[in-house]
């Protein structure tokens, strides 16, 4: 059997919008460079996902050097972003933690609320290293930070698990939805080479250069039913995820990830599990 490697790496410059794929990324101590610095903001301050606009995943974001961005979509006419100047600060809800963060203007503005038909705005996150402490006791450390990600730095995915989560949903009610592609979980590293599940019992691994504490398993929700070319709404993973990857309540496929050292991690790059 091949040895475990880094297969594919992802960044969402935008939270909740389309993957940007990449040969390589610069690990951060809040994630993947450039990964979850943006994230469109509801008129009530809430930080939009696709939970509540799967319209989201019709939209991308290409991230450009400097930290700016292209947004685009079917039928609208691409728009550079660039940096905001600092200044103001707005503050924003996501996951009940508040966080400052600086409103991109009024063309980023008008793009979005064209693109979903409501009021909404964009905004980026300025300085990671002190907005955004990780939030989820007790798996966490004092002075773990991370970006606009869910509520951890990297989210880390198998193909032998995908094969597998695939073959049960083919045995399964709604087997015509599967099999599924790993865009539905957005993760930021795929992982080839394993057995299925393995990751399950993983606590420290080595990408390359760089080491990563294995926090918790990922708990999947509605956003995994959502197609992320169109955007609809299916049934699977979670039917399948309910009878099979149940664990402490929660419906499991993946691992959330902190890193320990930083550096540049690349595809191919071998992956070491160290405990």
């Amino acid at each position: 059997m091949p040895k475990p490697a880094l297969h594919s790496l992802h960044i969402h410059p935008v939270k909740a919008l389309r993957a940007q794929p990449l040969p390589a990324a610069v690990v951060e101590p809040w994630g993947l460079a450039g990964d979850r610095r943006w994230a469109v903001i509801d008129d009530t301050g809430k930080v939009l996902t696709q939970r509540e606009e799967p319209r989201l995943a019709t939209a991308a974001a290409e991230a450009l050097p400097g930290g700016g961005i292209v947004l685009s979509a079917p039928g609208r006419e691409p728009l550079t972003v660039a940096v905001p100047e600092p200044g103001v600060t707005t503050t924003a809800r996501i996951f009940g933690q508040k966080v400052d963060l600086v409103s991109a203007g009024t063309e980023a503005r008008d793009w979005l609320s064209g693109h979903l038909d409501s009021d909404v705005f964009l905004a980026h996150l300025d300085d990671p290293a002190v907005r955004r402490p990780i939030d989820d006791p007790p798996y966490t450390s004092p002075g773990e930070m991370v970006s606009l990600a869910d509520r951890y730095p990297l989210l880390l995915t198998t193909l032998a698990s995908l094969d597998s989560l695939n073959a049960l949903i083919a045995r399964g009610d709604h087997a015509a939805e599967g099999p599924l592609p790993m865009n539905r979980f957005r993760p930021g590293a795929v992982v080839s080479g394993t057995e299925p599940w393995a990751e399950d019992d993983w606590n420290r691994v080595a990408i390359g250069e760089v080491v990563f504490r294995v926090a918790k398993l990922s708990g999947r929700c509605v956003v995994t039913t959502t197609d992320q070319d169109t955007g609809a709404r299916g049934r699977e993973p979670l039917r399948t995820l309910a009878r099979h990857r149940r664990f402490d309540g929660r419906l499991v496929f993946g691992q959330n990830l902190v890193p320990l050292t930083t550096g540049t991690i690349r595809v191919g790059d071998p992956v070491e599990v160290l405990g």
